[in-house]
């Protein structure tokens, strides 16, 4: 009852009425009296006025399960939200519950992430209450093949609702989003599949919201929304802008089940296309000018002797940005 009550509170202009909560809610004025205490207990402060009734006033910045879906408006992401305080890596526990027979579309969020991963193994740091640290559980119909490419519907996802809360967000291919060089979210996309069958994807998540300060050794490279506006940001509804932003783009993707219709929109805040890129995989390291990526994901970099290359995988360093000169 509690996400129903903060949703009804947080979607009225002024007082809600008792009355009016027992209507929607179809339970009594004794339960919504107990219920407004124990939000008090919480931290919400709500105000009670005779005659009038209830209106949320201010709310902690908590990211447990009822206070996201209290933001939430999705037909599928998201319907089932797991939180711990505190875990080693929310990818970790997504596959967890994944074996455990867990839905499509269910949510793990950590206030905490104390083992995070990164790509080829790096760490993300997630100190405890300020970003935001979450997991995407999917359980696609469409081939091995084709999984990769949510990573950049993710990066995509994550850097337009940058945007809406006003950020320069770009993304850095692949999946990097960037505010002014500097990295303010980090994703890492697992898969178990067969090899003609996906059993499931977890997407794993990180975004610095009201983190105060960076490391010294990271501070060239890493930033927070709160370091970039000097605000602090409710972190629950911010995730849920990002669950509904990536479901309708993931819908979008289902269609032809690779990037065709996502490409414009991805092409347009990709801060490597039309700059000059140093491109290190596994086979060699070349300079050229990136011309934004194709239906599958891969950029395109055209190399000094003019021949079109497509980069599917390795390090792709981006002029000006994380030490690059």
């Amino acid at each position: 009852m509690k996400s129903e009550i903060l949703k009804i509170l947080r979607r009225a202009d002024g007082f809600v009425s008792g009355q009016e909560l027992c209507d929607q809610l179809k339970v009594s004025r004794t339960a919504v009296w107990k219920r407004m205490k124990k939000l008090q207990e919480e931290g919400y402060v709500i105000e009670a006025v005779q005659n009038k009734g209830y209106r949320l006033a201010q709310a902690p910045d908590l990211i447990q399960a009822d206070e996201v879906s209290s933001w939430l408006s999705t037909k599928w992401l998201g319907q089932e939200i797991h939180y711990k305080e505190s875990v080693d890596s929310t990818n970790t526990w997504a596959k967890v519950l994944a074996e455990e027979g867990a839905p499509h579309g269910t949510v793990v969020l950590a206030d905490e992430q104390t083992a995070g991963k990164g790509r080829r193994g790096r760490v993300w740091e997630n100190p405890k209450g300020v970003n935001l640290a979450f997991t995407y559980l999917l359980r696609p119909q469409f081939l091995p093949e084709s999984a990769p490419m949510l990573t950049l519907v993710m990066g995509l996802s994550v850097a337009q609702v940058c945007r809406e809360y006003g950020l320069d967000a770009w993304i850095k291919w692949p999946n990097d989003v960037v505010v002014n060089k500097k990295k303010i979210c980090g994703i890492l996309t697992e898969m178990s599949a067969q090899i003609d069958y996906v059993n499931y994807v977890v997407i794993g998540t990180g975004i610095n919201v009201n983190q105060r300060s960076i490391p010294k050794e990271l501070q060239d490279r890493a930033t927070s929304f709160y370091m970039e506006t000097g605000k602090s940001f409710s972190r629950a509804q911010m995730a849920a802008s990002v669950m509904e932003t990536f479901e309708k783009n993931y819908e979008i993707f289902l269609q032809t089940c690779d990037l065709s219709l996502l490409m414009d929109d991805y092409n347009r805040i990709l801060v490597n296309n039309q700059q000059k890129v140093k491109v290190l995989d596994l086979q060699q390291e070349f300079t050229g000018i990136a011309q934004g990526i194709t239906p599958k994901g891969e950029l395109l970099v055209t190399k000094e002797n003019k021949e079109t290359v497509k980069i599917m995988a390795g390090e792709v360093s981006v002029r000006g940005f994380y030490g690059y000169v």
